[in-house]
């Protein structure tokens, strides 16, 4: 009786470790970890991220690249503070995206501008559709929470399958591995 047991037991644990080793390395295929990234905090914890997931990184590249006085926030007239007052602005964006459907995951990565997702996600995002993925958010900022943005996002976008973002400010390679294996 005994040897049956743990003949059975064995095999169990077989499947199980065959099972979620297949599993794994099926999800890291399908992992994409797309960022826009201003001044370079982003871009970092992005590629921490797609460390941590075994994903694909990529960059979201506006046409015309912002430059420091385009980003000044403290200026109504520059190019970021009127694309942020308009809900309905959309910054072309290069779209160099290969095989946007073969992806399951998809990590999008921000930095926070008037407590929303800069208008460039919203061009990403309307660009390759993502319809039904799994979408989940994260982002840097000075000063404001990720909520906001989040909240934003799955209004405007609430046929994606949003899962709840992080704001990775200052984040180290455990921080996000961490936040990665929850």
């Amino acid at each position: 009786m005994k040897q049956i047991l743990l003949t059975m037991m064995a095999a169990v644990a077989i499947c199980f470790t065959g099972h979620a080793q297949g599993t794994k390395s099926v999800e890291k295929g399908k992992v994409l970890v797309a960022y826009y990234s201003a001044t370079g905090t982003t871009k970092k914890v992005a590629g921490l991220l797609a460390t941590a997931t075994g994903g694909t990184l990529h960059e979201i590249q506006p046409e015309k690249t912002y430059t420091s006085a385009d980003l000044n926030w403290h200026d109504k007239s520059s190019r970021s503070s009127k694309e942020m007052a308009d809900s309905k602005s959309r910054p072309a964006i290069l779209k160099n995206l290969k095989n946007a459907d073969s992806y399951d995951v998809i990590y999008i990565g921000f930095p926070i501008w008037w407590d929303e997702a800069p208008r460039v996600i919203n061009t990403f995002i309307e660009s390759y559709g993502f319809a039904g993925k799994t979408v989940i958010p994260f982002a840097t900022s000075g000063g404001s929470s990720i909520s906001n943005s989040e909240k934003v996002l799955k209004k405007t976008y609430p046929k994606l399958n949003w899962q709840a973002g992080k704001l990775l400010n200052y984040a180290t390679k455990e921080d996000v591995t961490k936040w990665v294996n929850k």
